[in-house]
C-alpha cells in the first residue's frame, strides 16, 4: 500500500507542477483577503508571489521525489520575506499566521486534486494522511528557518538601534554651541538611518524670548541640514533664513501637540506644506521621490524648542514604528543638549554683559601713570569668571592699581566681582594702606559667605584673590599687597643709554591668603621705581595653560617685556604683545591685564615746609603758600588757599603732634596737605552761635573741591584739592 501511495503522490505532484504559478497566485489572493494590512508594505507585496510559488514548488518536490519533509530547507524567498517582515516591524505572530495560512491553503489545493486522479477511497484516505504528515513536517522545518531569519534581522535592527543610540550619545552635544549641536543631530541621523535630516528651531527660543505658544504662528529658523549623499548647505545661522508652516500642516500639528508623527507621502503628491520650506530661490529643500517622513518635536524640560524631520526616499525601506521610537530617543537626547547649549549661551552672554558693565568703561583722569587694560572672557564651556581690574585716583596725585579674581563662574561670579570692586573703591576713598584695605575686603568676603550660608545657596563658598597697589609720583614709591594673587611684573628702564636691555622682575613680596579665610594678616611691600618703569598686573589666566607650566609662562612674559624695542611704546601696545605671545588662541580662563607706565612729578611742582608746633607758625605757612603760588603763576588762588592752609595748620598745631609739615602739590589740581604725627582724625561739626571755634573744617569743605584724611603708620595727612583755570604752558609732569 505504501508503494501505491508514493506512486500516487508522485503522479499528483507531476500533474500540479505545470500550474505552480497559478497555485501560488490563488494562495496570494487568499492571503490578501485574510491579511489586508500587509498590502501597505510594498517590499512584502513584491516578494510574496515569488515566495508562495517557491513554497509550492518545494512541497511538490517533496511529494514527487519522496523526500523527508523535515530535512527540506525553506526556499530563499521565504527567508527574505521574513527579513522584510522584521524590517517593517510586523509582529512575528503575523508572520507565523501568514505562514500557516499559506500552507493550509496549499494542502487544500493539493487535496482537492486527489479525487480527480483516483476514486479509490482507501487510496484517497492514505494519500490524505501522507499529505497531512508531510505538510506538518514541512511547516515545522521551514517555519523554524523563517523564524530564525526574522529574529536575526530583528536582532540586527535592535543592534543597529543600540549602536545608533550610543553614537548619538557620543556625537551629539560635544560642545555648548547651538548650531554645532543641531548639525551633529543631522549628521548622526544620516548615518544609515535617513536620507535627509533637517533641524528647525523656534526663533523665540534662539532669541531667548517668551516660551513658545502653540496658538501663535511659529517662526522657525533652519539651523542644520544634511543629506546622506553628503551635500551640505550653508549654516542657516549665518544666512538667517526663517520660515513658518501652515497651521493645518503636519509640522505645525507636531509643534502644537508635542507628539511625533510618521507621515507617508505618495511620490506623485508631495505635501503642500513643503512650499513653505523652500530656499530663497524657490528650490525645495527636500529630496526627490521621498516616501516617508518622521516629524519629531524637540522637547526639553517641558519646553518646545523646535522640530527635526527625517526623510527616506527612493528604494530605502519606509519608516516604521520602530524607526519612530529610535528617532524619538535621538531627538530627546539632542533636545536636552540644544537646551543646555541655549541656557549656557544665554547665561554666558548675560554674565559677560554684566561683567563688562561692572568694569571701568572709560579711562579715569589721573597723572600718576599711563595705563592700559584688557579683559578676555574664557573660551571654555566653564563660563565667564569674575576677573576685574581698576584704576582709582587718590589724593596727593597718587593712584591705586587693582587686579582681582573671584573664584567661580557665571552670573554669581560676575555679581560678586561687582560687589568687591565697589568695596575696593569705597575703601580706597578713605585712603587705606594696601594691607589694611585687603583686611577690610577680607571681612566683606566673609560677610558674603555668611549671607550665602543663611540663604542656603548651593555651590562653593565665595572666595577671591586681589592685588592692590598704590603709586605715588612724588616719591616714586609703589606700595603693594597681595591676597593670594599672582605677583606683578616690574620692568625698570635701562640705567644708561648704552644699555638697551630693561630689567624684568617679579618682586619678592609676601603673598597673603585668599580673601574669605579670615584671621590671617596681609603685608605691604614698598618699591622705589625709576620714572618710566612698567607695572604689569594680571590674573592667573594669562600664565596658566594646559600646554605649559607657570614658570615657562613667566619666562615668556619676561622675554616679551624685556625684548621689546628700546622705546617700549604705549601700554596699549604692550598689552597687545603680551596677549599675542601668551594667548595665541582662546584662553581657557578669564584674563584681566593692567599695564601702567609710571610718571614722576616735577620736583618744581612740589613745595614743602616743616612747621613747629607754635601758633605763630601759621602766618609763616600763609606767606610760604602765597610765595609758592606766585611762583607757579596761580596768584588768583592765593586768598582761598591761604585760608585753607591757615585752618589746616591751626588744627595740626592745636590737636596734633610734631613733626608737622605743609606740602603743596601742583598737577591737574592744586593740593594742600598738612601732616602731623597724631592719628586722631578731625571731623566736621556744627558750631553754635557763640562758639569761638569749630568752623575751620566747614570753611575748608566749602572752599575745596575735595578734602579728606589719610592715615599712615607715621601719622595722618589732612588734604584739600582745588581746581584752577589757568595752567602754565609747560607740562606739569615729565
Amino acid at each position: 500500500m505504501r508503494t501505491d501511495v508514493d506512486a500516487f503522490l508522485c503522479r499528483l505532484a507531476q500533474e500540479l507542477r505545470p500550474r505552480t504559478n497559478e497555485s501560488g497566485e490563488a494562495l496570494l489572493q487568499r492571503m490578501r483577503s485574510e491579511l489586508p494590512e500587509l498590502s501597505q508594505y510594498e517590499d512584502i507585496g513584491a516578494l510574496a508571489p515569488e515566495e508562495l510559488a517557491g513554497h509550492v514548488a518545494t512541497f511538490l518536490d517533496v511529494l514527487e521525489h519522496g523526500l523527508d519533509a523535515s530535512e527540506v530547507a525553506a526556499p530563499p524567498q521565504s527567508l527574505e520575506i521574513a527579513r522584510s517582515f522584521a524590517r517593517n516591524g510586523v509582529p512575528i505572530s503575523t508572520l507565523l499566521y501568514a505562514y500557516r495560512l499559506g500552507h493550509v491553503g496549499l494542502l487544500e489545493l493539493i487535496q482537492a486534486e486527489v479525487p480527480r486522479l483516483t476514486g479509490d477511497p482507501e487510496l484517497i484516505n492514505a494519500a490524505a494522511m501522507r499529505l497531512t504528515a508531510a505538510g506538518f513536517a514541512y511547516v515545522d522545518r521551514s517555519s523554524a528557518d523563517v523564524v530564525a531569519a526574522y529574529q536575526e534581522e530583528r536582532d540586527r535592527r535592535l543592534q543597529r538601534r543600540l549602536l545608533l543610540t550610543n553614537e548619538a550619545s557620543r556625537r551629539i552635544g560635544t560642545t555648548l554651541d547651538i548650531g554645532r549641536t543641531a548639525q551633529e543631530l543631522a549628521d548622526v541621523g544620516t548615518d544609515d538611518f535617513a536620507g535627509l535630516v533637517t533641524v528647525d528651531l523656534l526663533v523665540s527660543v534662539l532669541d531667548d524670548e517668551d516660551t513658545y505658544q502653540p496658538s501663535e504662528p511659529s517662526l522657525l529658523r533652519r539651523v542644520a541640514r544634511r543629506s546622506a549623499s553628503g551635500d551640505a548647505v550653508e549654516s542657516p545661522a549665518t544666512s538667517g533664513r526663517t520660515h513658518t508652516y501652515p497651521a493645518e500642516s503636519e509640522p505645525a500639528r507636531v509643534l502644537a501637540t508635542g507628539r511625533p508623527a510618521l507621515h507617508r507621502v505618495a511620490s506623485s503628491d508631495p505635501p503642500a506644506w513643503w512650499a513653505a520650506d523652500s530656499d530663497s530661490h524657490g528650490r525645495a529643500d527636500t529630496p526627490g521621490g521621498f516616501h516617508s517622513i518622521l516629524l519629531l518635536p524637540l522637547l526639553a524640560r517641558g519646553e518646545t524648542l523646535g522640530l527635526v524631520q527625517f526623510f527616506r526616499a527612493g528604494s530605502a525601506t519606509p519608516f516604521d514604528e520602530d524607526d519612530l521610537l529610535l528617532a524619538q530617543e535621538i531627538a530627546a537626547r539632542a533636545a536636552v543638549s540644544i537646551d543646555n547649549a541655549r541656557r549656557y549661551t544665554h547665561e554666558r552672554s548675560t554674565a559677560l554683559t554684566l561683567q563688562r558693565s561692572l568694569l571701568p568703561q572709560h579711562p579715569v583722569e589721573q597723572s600718576a601713570v599711563v595705563a592700559a587694560t584688557r579683559y578676555l572672557p574664557s573660551g571654555s564651556r566653564a563660563g565667564v569668571g569674575g576677573d576685574w581690574y581698576d584704576v582709582i585716583p587718590l589724593s596727593g596725585a597718587r593712584v591705586a592699581l587693582v587686579v582681582g579674581d573671584v573664584v567661580g563662574r557665571g552670573l554669581r561670579a560676575a555679581a560678586t566681582m561687582g560687589r568687591l570692586r565697589t568695596a575696593v573703591r569705597a575703601f580706597a576713598d578713605i585712603d587705606l594702606m594696601p594691607d589694611e584695605l585687603l583686611t577690610h575686603l577680607d571681612d566683606v568676603v566673609i560677610r558674603l559667605q555668611h549671607e550665602e550660608h543663611e540663604a542656603g545657596q548651593d555651590g562653593d563658598e565665595t572666595s577671591a584673590t586681589c592685588l592692590y597697589a598704590i603709586y605715588d609720583p612724588v616719591s616714586r614709591v609703589c606700595s603693594l599687597a597681595s591676597a593670594g594673587h599672582v605677583l606683578p611684573a616690574v620692568v625698570t628702564p635701562p640705567e644708561s643709554k648704552a644699555v638697551a636691555v630693561r630689567s624684568v622682575e617679579f618682586p619678592e613680596m609676601p603673598i597673603g591668603p585668599p580673601l574669605g579665610l579670615g584671621g590671617l594678616p596681609f603685608e605691604t611691600t614698598q618699591l622705589e621705581l625709576p620714572e618710566g618703569s612698567l607695572l604689569a598686573l594680571f590674573t592667573d589666566g594669562l600664565i596658566q595653560s594646559r600646554t605649559r607650566d607657570v614658570d615657562t609662562a613667566r619666562t615668556l612674559l619676561s622675554e616679551v617685556l624685556a625684548g621689546a624695542p628700546e622705546t617700549p611704546g604705549p601700554p596699549d601696545e604692550v598689552c597687545d604683545r603680551l596677549l599675542a605671545a601668551l594667548l595665541p588662541g582662546r584662553p581657557a580662563d578669564d584674563v584681566a591685564l593692567l599695564v601702567a607706565r609710571t610718571r614722576a612729578l616735577d620736583p618744581g611742582h612740589v613745595a614743602a615746609l616743616d612747621l613747629p608746633s607754635d601758633p605763630a607758625a601759621v602766618s609763616g605757612a600763609r606767606r610760604f603758600t602765597s610765595d609758592t603760588l606766585t611762583a607757579w603763576g596761580l596768584e588768583e588762588l592765593s586768598f582761598t588757599t591761604g585760608l585753607m592752609v591757615s585752618e589746616l595748620v591751626t588744627n595740626a598745631i592745636r590737636y596734633g603732634k610734631e613733626p608737622i609739615q605743609l606740602r603743596l602739590i601742583l598737577e591737574s589740581t592744586l593740593t594742600c596737605e598738612v601732616f602731623d604725627a597724631s592719628s586722631t582724625a578731625p571731623h566736621l561739626r556744627r558750631a553754635r552761635t557763640f562758639d569761638e571755634g569749630g568752623r575751620g573744617l566747614l570753611l575748608v569743605a566749602q572752599l575745596a573741591e575735595r578734602w579728606g584724611t589719610r592715615h599712615s603708620r607715621e601719622g595722618k595727612v589732612i588734604w584739600a584739592e582745588q581746581a584752577f583755570t589757568a595752567l602754565r604752558e609747560s607740562a606739569v609732569l615729565r
